[in-house]
Parts: C-alpha cells; sequence; structure tokens
C-alpha cells in the first residue's frame, strides 16, 4: 500500500471506529467524530512505530542525511453522517546522523511508539536539516487543515477561545 493511501485509510478506519463506539452512547450522539493518522515514509517504504531498540535504530539509520515525508490523513465525521477526509504531506531532509548521536537519541527514548521512530517536537529537532510544509503535520496533527476541515463542517473551533491579556 501506498503511504498516502495508508494514512488516509488509517485515519477513516479510527473514525469509523469510534464513531460506531459512539453510537451506543445516548451522551454523545450526534457528534463530530475526527481521527486522524501519521505515516512515515522513504519512497513508498513506510516506517515503523518505532517500539524496540533495533526499530528505531533502523528508522535513524534510514533517515539519516536523506529527505523523506510525513503523510497525516485526517477525516472527520459529522453529526449528519458526512464523511470528510484530509490529506497533508510535509517533507523532512534530516542531517547525517554519526552513531554516537543515533545511540544518544535512542537512550533518550523519546522515540518510543514515534512514527519514523523520532519525535521533531524534542531532541530529533536538532537532526531537521530542512522542513518543507506542515510543522504541525510532523507533530502529528496538522493544526491548520484540522481547523479548517471542522470549520467548514460547521464545527465552532473557536467558541470557546477567550482573548489573552497582556
Amino acid at each position: 500500500e501506498h503511504p498516502r493511501s495508508l494514512a488516509k485509510r488509517l485515519s477513516k478506519e479510527k473514525a469509523e471506529k469510534a464513531l460506531a463506539s459512539l453510537q451506543t452512547e445516548a451522551d454523545y450522539a450526534p457528534s463530530f467524530v475526527l481521527a486522524a493518522d501519521t505515516v512515515v515514509a522513504v519512497g513508498r517504504r513506510i516506517l515503523p512505530k518505532a517500539e524496540t531498540f533495533d526499530d528505531v535504530v533502523n528508522c535513524l539509520g534510514l533517515l539519516s542525511g536523506r529527505s523523506h515525508r510525513v503523510y497525516s490523513g485526517i477525516c472527520l465525521i459529522t453529526p449528519a453522517g458526512k464523511l470528510r477526509q484530509r490529506l497533508v504531506e510535509t517533507r523532512v531532509r534530516f542531517k547525517r546522523l554519526p552513531r554516537a548521536e543515533i545511540d544518544a537519541y535512542v537512550a533518550s527514548g523519546e522515540w518510543r511508539g514515534k512514527a519514523g521512530g523520532y519525535a521533531v517536537q524534542g531532541l530529533a529537532g536538532a537532526f531537521v536539516v530542512k522542513l518543507v510544509g506542515s510543522y504541525t503535520n510532523v507533530v502529528g496533527l496538522p493544526l491548520y487543515e484540522t481547523v479548517a476541515l471542522l470549520t467548514g463542517e460547521g464545527f465552532k473551533v473557536h467558541a470557546n477561545w477567550q482573548s489573552v491579556r497582556p
């Protein structure tokens, strides 16, 4: 499966599963259901969500000195049952990672459960030479696109925002 279609499929499956569980809860119906999933890929090769030391070492070795893409699928199901999806793509280039730097990152434990074996909002942000696209996509939820999707379907995203006073 292509990384793009995988991200879309996984987000849709999550949203449908959440909707099915909500349909048995009268307090939550009808509701907006939002789900997302992120996939990291080098070409067509999909990197795992790193769970073991071998996973993260392999991922970082593959990403070292190369460009990769981060895809996030977002799926929204409205209270009326309308399904809307978006796919966000970000290109990321890592510097060449010496083995000592990979070992230090692995020792941090920050990589556990992260797509591609890294968290850009943490220590791995120092690995990024170039990022083209949405930074929040690489973090895990592309905020601009998510808010646009929700507001486009009538969800009052800003209703509870309060003004900030100095």
